[in-house]
């Protein structure tokens, strides 16, 4: 199961990561009728197929290290919360969680384009960015369970306001909603210029949004092109970053902007190469995008939760 802010999305998986049955319901805001919908829809499946072994929960949120505790989440109810035993209480299956972008990073690395690599990073650019790092295919939580926040790495001291208290992070410049705010700026900077998001912005300034200006780009509109090579340039610097500290020989790249890659990768992995230190000396990580796309998370989650039973 995926839990995020908007829905839970549930999947029976099999041991080859193939998705046999599907189910979703909307996020409930309260606590108790969230656990309630949860139940719901693992009762749902397991009645359809009754051979189920286990549940794996991919939660946006910090887990704790035994990955029985959601300790905060920022667009769900749960506080310090005991989940893995509530849900585990009232559907009589053992009950696993993880934090999603690594479920995904999982699923990438058990199924997907991160398939046998020793060290892998999973970089998912949405909303904002999620992160997951695996060591010699085992997930990195760092001491206690929110490693690695690479979203919040400051590349601009002093830059754009975050949601997280601080300024300038990785996510306000490289990410869906960095995009639409990078072509907002770049319309006011250069009146004129556009031909496609100047009309959206003049009848309404709250309809520019990622998706939106990444299909401008594909149009041709001059402003929207300058806006995806700004998260070009940001993903490339990022990753560069993030080489440096891991050495990862894989990195995925998943989430909603990644269905736009065909107009960044490229360009980001120019800038990854100029930017990493030592570049001429030292092998580069493969940059890939996600195989399962927006599966990888249940996958993960199932993969996880199975194998935590085999234990």
């Amino acid at each position: 199961m995926d839990v995020g802010g908007t829905s839970v999305r549930a999947a029976v998986i099999d041991t080859r990561g193939s998705i046999l049955d599907t189910a979703r319901v909307g996020t409930p805001s309260d606590e108790g009728a969230l656990e309630d919908a949860i139940s719901g829809v693992i009762d749902e499946l397991h009645n359809r197929h009754d051979d189920v072994m286990a549940v794996g929960l991919s939660v946006a949120g910090f887990v704790a290290n035994d990955r029985r505790t959601v300790m905060f989440a920022p667009h769900l109810a749960w506080r310090a919360a005991p989940v893995a035993d509530r849900i585990a209480k009232r559907v009589d299956l053992p009950v696993t969680l993880e934090h999603d972008a690594n479920a995904a990073a999982l699923g990438e690395h058990r199924f997907g384009a991160a398939r046998g690599a020793r060290v892998a990073a999973l970089v998912a650019i949405g909303t904002g960015i999620g992160a997951g790092l695996l060591l010699d295919g085992e997930i990195y939580r760092g001491a206690y369970g929110v490693a690695p926040e690479l979203g919040h790495l400051t590349v601009v001291p002093g830059g754009r306001a975050c949601p997280c208290g601080k300024y300038g992070c990785w996510e306000r410049y490289c990410s869906g909603t960095a995009l639409a705010a990078t072509a907002i700026e770049l319309l006011a900077r250069y009146p004129g210029q556009s031909t496609v998001l100047a009309g959206q912005m003049s009848a309404d300034p709250g309809s520019i949004t990622g998706r939106r200006v990444a299909g401008a780009a594909r149009d041709g509109d001059p402003i929207a092109q300058r806006a995806v090579a700004e998260l070009a340039k940001w993903l490339g610097e990022g990753l560069a970053l993030v080489a440096d500290v891991f050495d990862p020989e894989i990195v995925v790249i998943a989430g909603g902007v990644s269905g736009s890659a065909t107009l960044f990768l490229d360009e980001a992995r120019e800038h990854y190469t100029a930017a990493i230190t030592g570049a001429r000396h030292r092998p580069l990580a493969r940059i890939r995008t996600a195989h399962l796309g927006d599966d990888a998370a249940v996958v993960g989650a199932a993969a996880l939760a199975l194998e935590a039973t085999s234990v």
